[in-house]
């Protein structure tokens, strides 16, 4: 089926109260399993931050490498959002142009992995050249590899869950996510420690743990889909094998400043864990640590953008100007809400949040925690402009506005937040402590730009 009549347009909300019910409708299980999927992230955290702090930098710096890859690869499944959200807006009924872009981002997905996995085979030689700590580089080494098989299916469930939240399905999804996270923290449990008679693989376990937990859940996902009325529908998964190379080229034509978007703003953190090391291990561990609370609060209010963008998109594709509006203006302010729920303890209370990440009782951590301690009111501050930005960002994605975000990011994360980062951690005696400054600077410098573009996006007409 493709486009017909105008009244096969979606109908959207009129007021800023039924947007707002809307967005929430899909945007709270999103976020939440946003939270929940991060959650053994933490776990692992957690669990490494009680082996040792060579453990802790080893993990940060081999997630450097490997996270960087993951956002290099996102493009062509964040491209799915707009693209489908588009042409259900314009035709409520439409099957066959959505089954063609699911399933060829899920071709990317895997077609991907082999190049993956040669860069990944570096790290350990990427890691020294960049002045880390040759031990904590061998490490990372072994993680990363053990890590790298889950890879192609963690994004395949993005590609997944991104045409689920636009035919709105997403409470199923959230508990889908949420049984891929009890998987993955049990299986922690029994190999960092060797419970349950497995061998005690420490670090190993947990990037083990990570790869069985993200082949579970892409499994997970097909079979709802197969089994959901509403998902069937789309027959996403007939004529699988089948290749569609002209869909395979819109993705990644839509997908490749996606891509270079969100490696702007991941490799500005990734760098931070370099620039960290750089001070030393006990910095680097510290920094890693404050992250990974910064990065979970990050969570609600990315899923909430990744509602917004359907949402957005939807109204692009119905060509509705106020609903676009509409739909802009409550995605940020709910993003701004949901931030606060977490920077404000993180500011308040940073003793209380670092003690979850170690032993009390342990010399050895004590300098870690001292600098965690130091670092979480510096990434409370931060928090809200973040919430700002990628709320911008993933508003433009829904209007399929890519080329000018991907400029505007790199303008200020590089040309503005690594230099500063760089010069105030390794030229001043502030230390680590620079880096968050230059965290800052970046996500403001990003806020204030993409909020323009998307306010000029409002002011124009949609596309015919």
């Amino acid at each position: 089926m493709s486009e017909t009549a105008t009244s096969q347009k979606t109908i959207l909300p009129e007021t800023w109260f039924g947007e707002m019910r809307a967005l929430l409708t899909i945007g709270v299980p999103m976020a939440l399993a946003q939270l929940v999927q991060f959650s053994p992230y933490v776990a692992d955290t957690l669990m490494i931050g009680r082996i040792g702090p060579e453990e802790i930098a080893a993990a940060a710096i081999g997630a450097v490498l490997y996270f960087v890859l993951w956002m290099m690869a996102s493009g062509p499944i964040a491209a799915v959002t707009p693209l489908v959200s588009q042409a259900l807006g314009r035709d409520k009924g439409e099957r066959r142009d959505i089954r063609r872009t699911v399933r060829m981002s899920v071709w990317a997905c895997f077609l991907m992995f082999p190049i993956i996995i040669g860069l990944l085979l570096m790290t350990e030689t990427i890691m020294i050249f960049a002045g880390q700590d040759p031990q904590v580089a061998a490490l990372a080494q072994g993680y990363v590899l053990v890590l790298a098989p889950g890879l192609p299916f963690t994004l395949a469930v993005m590609s997944l869950r991104n045409f689920l939240a636009a035919i709105e399905k997403t409470i199923i999804p959230f508990f889908l996510v949420a049984s891929s996270a009890i998987v993955n923290i049990a299986l922690n449990w029994v190999l960092i420690f060797g419970n349950l008679g497995a061998p005690e693989l420490g670090l190993l376990g947990a990037g083990i743990a990570s790869s069985i937990a993200c082949i579970y859940s892409f499994f997970a996902f097909v079979l709802y889909i197969k089994w959901d009325e509403r998902a069937r529908a789309f027959d996403l998964f007939s004529n699988v094998w089948s290749p569609d190379w002209e869909r395979m080229a819109e993705l990644m034509k839509l997908g490749w400043p996606i891509s270079i978007t969100v490696t702007f703003e991941g490799m500005l953190f990734n760098a931070g864990v370099l620039i960290a090391g750089a001070v030393g291990v006990i910095e680097q561990a510290g920094f890693q640590i404050a992250l990974n609370v910064a990065s979970l609060a990050f969570m609600m209010p990315y899923g909430l953008c990744m509602a917004g963008a359907v949402r957005i998109g939807l109204a692009r594709g119905a060509e509705n100007n106020p609903a676009e509006r509409r739909a802009a203006t409550t995605t940020i302010l709910a993003s701004v809400l949901a931030i606060g729920i977490f920077a404000l303890p993180v500011a308040f209370t940073p003793d209380w949040v670092a003690a979850f990440y170690f032993n009390m009782e342990s010399v050895e951590t004590r300098p870690v925690f001292d600098y965690v301690v130091l670092f979480l009111p510096l990434a409370a501050g931060f928090m809200f402009f973040d919430a700002v930005q990628v709320a911008c960002n993933q508003l433009l994605r829904g209007l399929a506005d890519v080329t000018w975000p991907m400029i505007i990011t790199g303008i200020s994360y590089w040309a503005i937040g690594f230099p500063i980062a760089y010069y105030t951690a390794l030229h001043t005696d502030i230390g680590a402590v620079g880096v968050w400054y230059g965290l800052t600077a970046g996500l403001v410098a990003a806020f204030i730009g993409l909020g323009i573009r998307l306010w000029l996006q409002l002011r124009r007409p949609s596309p015919a």
